[in-house]
């Protein structure tokens, strides 16, 4: 699938990652942007910036009526990118409760799920198109630090490989994105570590559609941690666990 003329919708587009591949598709000339967030006011502040191109629209990927609603409005969608994210930064046994850990699934993998089976008929009508799931390095690796959000990118990372093969005979690419450290207001406590910026993952999920990748490490920390899990995949779990230990992610 080609960028250059085709409509996208990205959920959490009103920032960070979300915001990066927004920019990243309109240079890459990307006919419309569907820019989604929870808040309208949010989607249309970045909406004016190119507003002949850019349409804000409300989305909360947890609400069922919000999905339904979007579906109906882009009904000329080629490229959905399923971005919108929640980490509550609370572990999962130390949690007051299990209210965190089930936002996180609700949002990172049923969100992204719901999505799917909302547009994959839209794309399905426009010629197959492709999904891009914006996944993480925990997604490979469990790591305690992040409580019910790595588990939750798990399973959004099973579920892309299950979707991909249920709308492999309409056409439709399904990727998914390995992200590491990434200069977000998510990973806003992480201070030890280089990060990318969000138009780094913009642009290595353009390439991943482009070029039919299944599943693709989009930054330096990403590839490391692969490389380190495939080297000696004892090690990098015991420094997960020091981490947790030594109160970092």
């Amino acid at each position: 699938m080609k960028i250059e003329g085709c409509t996208a919708l990205v959920t959490g587009g009103n920032r960070g990652i979300g915001k990066g591949f927004v920019e990243e598709l309109l240079d890459a000339g990307a006919k419309r942007v569907y820019i989604a967030a929870r808040k309208l006011a949010d989607a249309e502040e970045l909406a004016q910036t190119a507003p002949d191109r850019l349409v804000a629209i409300e989305l909360d990927v947890t609400n069922a009526d919000q999905i339904a609603k979007a579906a109906e409005q882009c009904t000329d969608l080629d490229l959905l990118v399923n971005n919108a994210g929640a980490f509550n930064n609370v572990t999962l046994m130390g949690a007051d409760d299990m209210t965190a850990m089930r936002q996180e699934i609700e949002t990172n993998y049923i969100g992204v799920v719901a999505m799917c089976r909302a547009f994959a008929p839209i794309l399905k009508a426009n010629g197959g198109g492709a999904i891009v799931n914006v996944l993480s390095a925990g997604a490979i690796i469990a790591v305690p630090n992040m409580g019910g959000y790595s588990p939750s990118k798990f399973a959004s990372r099973a579920a892309s490989d299950c979707i991909r093969a249920e709308l492999e005979p309409q056409g439709t690419q399904v990727s998914a994105l390995i992200v590491g450290s990434v200069d977000t207001r998510m990973a806003s406590h992480v201070t030890w570590q280089e990060k990318s910026s969000p138009r780094t993952i913009g642009k290595a999920g353009i390439l991943a559609v482009e070029h039919g990748i299944d599943e693709h490490d989009t930054d330096p920390h990403s590839v490391s941690v692969r490389a380190f899990l495939a080297r000696d995949p004892h090690t990098i779990k015991r420094s997960m666990t020091d981490a947790l230990h030594k109160g970092r992610s």
